[in-house]
């Protein structure tokens, strides 16, 4: 497999909640409004410590985007999606910005976020209103 190298992020962070590897800086964060199937959502405008899946069109609340999931680079967890393309005009913002699935990551204070249950629609969420 190989060596592997993470990018050592400095400053307040959030993190894979299963191996504890930095993915994003607090300084990075674009809107803590978004959600996700299993709750909220925080979009990024950069992550570290991150590969991609493979590209697929998705529809979400606001309209169809292409996007690829997200895994931490050390332990394979699933974290959230990556914008790759978006079809409406007032959406092309998300482009190349990253979306982390709060409960999947813990916050720069080693918090976690708890996932309620909930009734869940199906298909992903992405709304930032």
């Amino acid at each position: 497999m190989g060596r592997l190298f993470l990018v050592n992020l400095e400053g307040k962070s959030y993190s894979c909640k299963h191996c504890n590897t930095n993915i994003a800086l607090c300084a990075d964060v674009v809107s803590k409004s978004f959600q996700s199937r299993h709750g909220k959502a925080y979009l990024f405008r950069k992550v570290a410590n991150v590969y991609a899946g493979e590209k697929e069109n998705r529809m979400m609340m606001t309209g169809m985007h292409t996007v690829v999931d997200i895994y931490c680079v050390k332990c394979g967890s699933y974290l959230g999606w990556r914008y790759e393309f978006a079809f409406e005009k007032n959406q092309k913002y998300k482009e190349g910005k990253s979306v982390l699935e709060r409960y999947k990551v813990c916050g720069p204070d080693g918090n976690n976020y708890v996932v309620v249950a909930q009734e869940v629609e199906a298909g992903e969420s992405d709304t930032d209103e």
